[in-house]
């Protein structure tokens, strides 16, 4: 029986939410890097296929939330940012 990588994502931590955008970032490149490389085991693969969508997904979600922040700003109406 093959032995897991310690480097992948722990189950009780897959569904954790992001501390930043960029740790976000940080875990959702090192997850590609395992996959693409091949270092994560095939047990783990669906697992952290399933993270990476889910660390995506929060990057998009805090991009438009920017975004909106940006498109208020130069429409000359301030408000103040809420992040979600």
């Amino acid at each position: 029986m093959p032995k897991a990588n310690p480097s992948t994502v722990p189950a009780s931590s897959a569904s954790a939410t992001p501390a930043s955008y960029e740790s976000a970032m940080d875990e959702l490149e090192r997850l590609a890097s395992e996959l693409e490389s091949g270092a994560m085991p095939l047990d783990a693969v669906l697992g952290g296929y399933k993270r990476g969508a889910e660390l995506l997904q929060y990057c998009r979600g805090k991009l438009e939330s920017v975004e909106e922040q940006i498109k208020v700003l130069e429409a000359g109406m301030v408000k103040p940012w809420t992040p979600e």
